[in-house]
């Protein structure tokens, strides 16, 4: 190993200084909750856990260090492709215009609609509607459905608006069917809500939605198989209670989209 003898029994009996010490602690810790997470959380998600759980005050660049001298690697979220199918004539200009940045809550909202699949050989579709606070990240509202139509849009936008009652929000989604039919431009109209359309193609005018489903799929949906409707069903909720009530947000200074929002309040 082109080292010498005097070089390697000095280095043997020379004792580790603090930040070794200390690093070995951290690392233990690191390799721990990379593993709890399914080896899918990145360095800013454990630099989270480690201030918020453990109480260490860790910068994020040595987190990534000591990741990287353990060979541990976060998963890359899959490049998503939109397919909204375009109908009806009830369209409405991109008024958000990417501008993802809310200064309070319920001031801009994002809403969307994914397809899911369940059974021993993934053979049945399911779809599942929800709306998301840009303030906060937090999801508000979501509904699983067998069938991917106007109600099930409807009920998300109910829940939404019957979880805040009140408020007057940009509703942004794309030009899927459900969003440019009457119902849904009487459902938001009656109570003053301002709707957003993205452009034709432009899946990434929707991209806070679009990141949520990312997460979701890449982070829980994939890594399960659901037999029945009703485990997808389960499943769904557990995981986006997770996202609003457990999971920290980097861009929330480390808080959850919840505890955001009960902060501001």
């Amino acid at each position: 190993m082109k080292v010498s003898r005097s070089g390697y029994y000095k280095w043997k009996i020379t004792p580790k200084s603090a930040r070794q010490v200390e690093n070995e602690q951290i690392s233990e810790i690191i390799r721990k909750e990379f593993h709890k997470s399914g080896d899918k959380a990145g360095y800013r998600t454990i630099t989270m856990t480690l201030k918020r759980k453990y109480n260490i005050q860790c910068n994020h660049k040595r987190v990534l260090r000591l990741m990287r001298s353990m060979n541990l690697k976060s998963i890359i979220r899959r490049k998503t492709k939109g397919c909204t199918i375009v109908r009806g004539n009830e369209f409405e200009e991109n008024i958000l215009n990417r501008d993802f940045k809310a200064d309070t809550i319920n001031e801009k909202w994002v809403t969307d609609v994914t397809y899911l699949k369940y059974g021993e050989n993934h053979e049945h579709k399911a779809y599942l509607s929800a709306v998301k606070d840009l303030y906060n990240g937090e999801i508000i509202s979501w509904v699983v459905s067998k069938t991917n139509d106007n109600p099930l849009v409807m009920k998300t936008i109910k829940a939404a608006i019957e979880a805040n009652p009140g408020v007057t929000p940009i509703l942004h989604s794309d030009r899927g069917f459900q969003y440019t039919s009457k119902e849904y431009v009487h459902e938001v109209s009656k109570v003053v809500i301002t709707r957003s359309m993205s452009r034709v193609g432009r899946y990434i005018d929707n991209a806070p939605m679009e990141s949520f489903w990312s997460h979701f799929k890449d982070e829980y949906y994939y890594d399960h198989t659901f037999i029945t409707y009703e485990e997808l069903v389960v499943g769904v909720d557990s995981y986006i209670n997770y996202y609003n009530n457990d999971r920290y947000q980097w861009n929330l200074k480390s808080l959850t989209p919840v505890e955001y929002r009960n902060q501001a309040a």
